[in-house]
């Protein structure tokens, strides 16, 4: 497999199978909200458009970065989304650089959004799909984040060398501004447990596929086995 790392803004054609990284926090509080029983993840655009969808479907929950706002259900943390019942329900999700890296390649055949919570099924779909290029898409800091970049390079090493060590690949996330910025309180809507709950490795036994459905991008879980089994999906 040969895989690329690229930022969103060296995405200047519409790779064939997309991983997107956002590690602190997107795709982790993606993963939680399923975990806590959500259908569905909306990918909004924007704010405004986060909110229109909600008044057009008031049981809807909307989710952003940063501080609580009117007429957001959520913010974009796994500390405070783990105490939430989403059973059955739908998420609107607006982020800073996750939701937009996932719709910067909605034209992709294959979406996958991840982080280290997620990071051997997705690894493990990869493999079933045999695909030669990967592009993954480090969503933070203008695809300079290495919490981002650490992430898919350890999905990319295990998709081809199973077994990979994740420890350097931690680390390196735990040593991000990211991750600095998160425990020193420099961002706002942030549980003290969110930098360890985005540095848990394979928490979740499913990968997260973004489709267009209509003028939407959704994304659903996609259940894999075991993470202790040889086959795939």
């Amino acid at each position: 497999m040969d895989a690329r790392f690229l930022g969103i803004s060296e995405l200047v054609e519409t790779p064939s199978v997309a991983v997107v990284v956002d590690v602190m926090r997107a795709f982790t509080v993606a993963a939680w909200a399923f975990a806590q029983g959500a259908e569905k993840i909306v990918l909004a655009e924007s704010l405004d458009e986060a909110l229109a969808l909600k008044a057009r479907h008031p049981d809807w929950a909307a989710l952003k970065d940063g501080p609580p706002a009117p007429g957001f259900d959520m913010v974009n943390s796994p500390g405070l989304l783990r105490s939430v019942d989403l059973g059955g329900r739908t998420v609107v999700q607006k982020t800073t650089a996750g939701t937009v890296g996932a719709l910067a390649v909605k034209e992709a055949s294959l979406v996958l959004c991840a982080s280290f919570v997620v990071a051997e099924a997705t690894a493990r779909l990869l493999r079933t799909r045999k695909s030669d290029t990967v592009t993954f898409v480090v969503t933070g800091d203008n695809g300079q984040a290495d919490e981002d970049l650490a992430c898919a390079q350890y999905i990319a090493h295990s998709v081809t060398e199973g077994g990979t060590d994740a420890a350097e690949f931690i680390r390196r996330a735990a040593e991000s501004r990211a991750a600095a910025e998160l425990a020193e309180g420099v961002r706002q809507g942030v549980h003290p447990d969110d930098v360890a709950l985005c540095l848990e490795l394979d928490r979740f036994p499913f990968a997260m596929v973004a489709t267009l459905e209509g003028a939407l991008m959704v994304l659903r879980p996609c259940a894999t086995l075991s993470l202790t089994a040889d086959a795939s999906i």
